[in-house]
């Protein structure tokens, strides 16, 4: 196959329509459950009950279930997470399970082998279930137990925090490609997200308390953690879990009809992109060269779901949930997902196309830097936050007349990238 073949391949086909979100739950954030005396099962098994509880279903009609989980065995020495899932509720056992692993993007290639799954027949009904247990541990060991998504031994091996030392390198490949990034504009991101937090009643940074300082080079406020990234800039080590239901088309209009709803009560995916960038952000840097794009992976992840999904222009969607494990993630997002030219970024963060009274608004649930980035069920809550808001069950964070909300969810160094668009159900 020539790379031109595959190139048409992954933007011809067909999309998701054919596969439904019923519903689902998250834990708290703001939760350290290691502190509560409570392990990572207690974690899933909430994440699952409120979720059975909050749409109605039955353990009983679970047919198939996706774990999406980074580092079980680091963080807690333990494994084989889809044999926990099936001690939840005597129900489950005997339902098949899957286990998937891209580092911050787990939870993404969990929906997508569930939606695989519903779209080839083989199940009507799917449980996704995210979670990682993170704040067990000291900082320091957390920070090396998540390096585990960089190259070993290869990658940014003198930085004490690996990650942060990472997108301090994405901010100079920026500003090295098109004119040094301002530091204003990452810290408007962090703002706006820790903002959005705030209104959001299961974000780990929900009652947290900033300056004005907290926001800008002052380095006490916010004192520099690798290179050119500030604590501020850094999305959470957060405890957490979500699920979502995804179901058939028969599937789903059964459940409307049982309760009473229309079809329009639930949401679709109705597209999606997914692909795997080399191992070491040098050779992603380097592809980017002669393009347009820094990363331009991304980019094409995200223009092949919106192809899949009918989008012709991102101000088709009413919202945007994405990752943001850096500000300098969702400065690089911006530009990838079309909302300015390519190295404009900052054209939408003064214009305030992105905050929550925006035009486009972007992690109105707070994102990773405001709500928390467990890092398993990030992909999950993506998928969850999305459903809420085109159904207008978002609560104090949703946008009003929300009906398409696109969704991108990154890992490692954009090693692992999914994008989704999420709908209002027709």
């Amino acid at each position: 196959m020539t790379s031109a073949t595959r190139e048409r391949d992954h933007t011809e086909g067909t999309g998701a329509g054919g596969v439904y979100i019923l519903g689902g739950a998250q834990t708290d954030f703001a939760r350290n459950w290691a502190r509560e005396g409570l392990g990572i099962d207690a974690m899933m098994a909430e994440a699952l009950h409120q979720g059975l509880e909050a749409t109605g279903l039955e353990a009983s009609e679970i047919e198939t279930a996706h774990i999406g989980n980074f580092t079980g065995e680091l963080f807690c020495g333990q494994g084989q997470l889809g044999g926990i899932f099936a001690s939840l509720h005597p129900d489950l056992s005997g339902v098949p399970t899957s286990r998937h692993e891209a580092a911050c993007a787990s939870g993404s290639m969990a929906v997508l082998s569930a939606m695989a799954e519903i779209e080839a027949g083989r199940y009507d009904l799917a449980c996704v279930l995210g979670v990682e247990y993170m704040r067990n541990v000291p900082g320091q060991t957390a920070a090396e137990h998540l390096g585990a998504a960089a190259w070993h031994g290869r990658e940014w091996t003198d930085a004490r925090y690996l990650w942060p030392a990472a997108f301090s390198d994405l901010i100079d490949a920026y500003s090295e490609k098109y004119g040094e990034v301002d530091y204003a504009h990452l810290g408007e991101i962090a703002r706006i997200n820790y903002e959005n937090g705030r209104r959001n009643p299961l974000s780990q940074t929900r009652n947290w308390s900033f300056t004005p300082e907290s926001f800008t080079e002052h380095d006490e406020a916010n004192p520099v953690i690798e290179g050119r990234v500030r604590r501020n800039d850094c999305g959470q080590v957060t405890d957490g879990a979500a699920t979502v239901f995804l179901a058939s088309a028969k599937r789903a209009r059964a459940y409307a009809e049982k309760r009473g709803l229309k079809l329009s009560d639930l949401a679709r995916i109705e597209g999606w992109g997914h692909r795997t960038a080399p191992m070491l952000l040098s050779d992603k840097l380097r592809e980017g060269r002669n393009t347009r794009y820094v990363l331009p992976q991304v980019q094409k992840t995200i223009a092949e779901c919106f192809g899949r999904a009918g989008v012709g222009d991102v101000f088709a969607l009413d919202a945007i949930e994405t990752h943001d494990c850096f500000a300098m993630t969702e400065y690089a997002a911006i530009d990838s997902f079309g909302i300015t030219a390519p190295g404009e970024s900052w054209k939408a963060i003064e214009e305030g196309v992105i905050a929550a009274d925006g035009r486009l608004p972007v992690n109105p649930s707070g994102g990773l830097i405001g709500l928390g980035h467990p890092v398993g069920a990030t992909g999950v809550r993506m998928m969850l936050d999305g459903y809420r808001q085109v159904t207008g069950r978002a609560g104090a964070c949703q946008v009003e007349g929300a009906r398409r909300v696109g969704l991108l969810n990154i890992g490692g160094s954009t090693t692992t990238i999914a994008a989704f668009v999420v709908g209002a159900a027709i």
